[in-house]
């Protein structure tokens, strides 16, 4: 019987009877679901199958929340949590679920989502899920800092589940491993500094082309500190960068130079470097298998007009400018068209074009806007709603739509949907393994 939580004395606040509860199925973002007086209940942490003892902590007029207190009776897919943290980061939020069944789940979920929209949506259009390691996954993550003025202590974790504190974290086991074994020994030092009160986020990326950390300073650090931090560095062979309030970098290691983290795609052929900060699929091996995938997916020839609409800092496009005639990179955030172009004159790829606009804004008058042969489409959370307005303007004969929230996805595809297109393929990746997150690309025919 497994015991989650412990429900304080509130003196101030009548809380809700407990209840005993019957899950039976999750929502797509993981939680169990449950019927109460005619009232869906949602209970993060619990499975189906399983009997549970909740205690409502929302209460809308269709739907309730609940924290789960015990589970009573467990499922078969319950399994003992790995990390330490679990309990108060809010990173990972299946650990709890056996990773078969949390991809089955996220698999149905996706088509359940999907088969709203799709009318063809049948077992033929589910390919095979894109699945890898469950752990020790994650080639970058961003550590927050918090200075306890009672204990002089500087905290470095994750944000605590549905709060702003912080979880003062000693490993993480989806983060790489070389990664994880840092962040102890970056506590360390970054308590030992003068400036432990002033300091900020901390970034870890692990890349082909070494270790790197960027540590956000809200003052400039005394020699000292410096000093102290360059010691650091030299000892775990860390590219260690430090980033001032007006967003500079500056290494602490090699001064003057900045190394820049980078990764290889299609076949070693091109090199991907991006800045700290630029967004990038933490999933190193599911982004490269999800790159091969959709240029398989799209097949393009060497003659055809290629669009690849929110590029960040050319994941796909490098990639598609080995195959295609003319290749366009559109991208919303300035830094990254920038990094995207050096990536282009990196690589010798002078058929590869970016540009920078608002995704989200009239598009009626951008120069690159016109007939295209095919579409990628990598837009954040938010979808790509307004994009697909100027569908009619481009006229592709395919599109891949990778998705980070199967929610907006399966909107955007009534976009499609509507304007004559077909869902012929569609897959879920596993690019957050022991998360509810799905990733996910569909694939869009005339």
């Amino acid at each position: 019987m497994a015991q989650f939580f412990k429900a304080k004395p509130n003196k101030t606040k009548q809380l809700s009877a407990k209840l005993n509860l019957t899950v039976s199925q999750l929502d797509h973002l993981g939680a169990g679901i449950a019927q109460h007086e005619g009232k869906v209940v949602f209970v993060p942490g619990a499975l189906p199958g399983e009997t549970v003892t909740a205690q409502l902590i929302v209460q809308k007029k269709r739907f309730a929340k609940a924290k789960l207190l015990k589970v009573q009776t467990p499922a078969e897919n319950r399994v003992a949590t790995r990390c330490p943290h679990y309990q108060q980061c809010g990173g990972c939020d299946l650990q709890h679920m056996r990773i078969e069944a949390q991809r089955e789940h996220k698999q149905d979920a996706l088509k359940t989502l999907m088969g709203k929209v799709a009318v063809n949506m049948d077992d033929s259009v589910m390919t095979d899920n894109v699945i890898g390691e469950q752990w020790h996954y994650r080639r970058k993550a961003r550590l927050a800092t918090l200075f306890d003025k009672k204990t002089k202590h500087l905290q470095l974790g994750f944000r605590e589940s549905s709060t702003s504190n912080i979880v003062d974290i000693k490993q993480c086991d989806v983060l790489a491993k070389a990664l994880s074994a840092l962040i102890t020994p970056f506590s360390q030092v970054l308590n030992q500094l003068q400036a432990k009160m002033t300091l900020g986020h901390l970034e870890l990326t692990e890349a082909e082309n070494g270790l790197f950390a960027v540590l956000r300073i809200t003052k400039e650090l005394k020699p000292a500190d410096e000093e102290r931090l360059k010691e650091f560095a030299l000892q775990h062979k860390l590219h260690l960068l430090v980033q001032d309030n007006e967003g500079e970098l500056r290494s602490l290691v090699n001064e003057g130079n900045i190394d820049l983290p980078k990764y290889s795609l299609a076949n070693d052929q091109v090199a991907c470097e991006f800045s700290p900060g630029n967004f990038v699929q933490v999933n190193a091996d599911i982004n490269k298998r999800m790159v091969e995938q959709a240029i398989d997916w799209l097949a393009p020839q060497q003659d055809e007009r290629i669009l690849d609409l929110f590029c960040g800092v050319g994941n796909f496009s490098l990639p598609l400018a080995t195959q295609a005639a003319d290749v366009i990179g559109v991208e919303g955030v300035p830094e990254m068209v920038t990094q995207a172009k050096q990536n282009a004159t990196d690589n010798n790829l002078s058929n590869l074009s970016f540009f920078h606009a608002d995704l989200s804004a009239d598009l009626s008058e951008a120069s690159w806007l016109g007939k295209i042969d095919k579409l990628l489409l990598d837009p954040a959370r938010a979808g790509a709603f307004e994009s697909l307005q100027w569908l009619s303007k481009m006229k592709p004969k395919k599109v891949v739509y990778v998705s980070c929230n199967p929610a907006s996805l399966a909107r955007d595809s009534q976009v499609l949907i509507d304007q004559g297109y077909k869902l012929k393929k569609l897959t879920m990746l596993d690019m957050f393994p022991q998360t509810h997150h799905i990733e996910a690309m569909a694939l869009f025919e005339i």
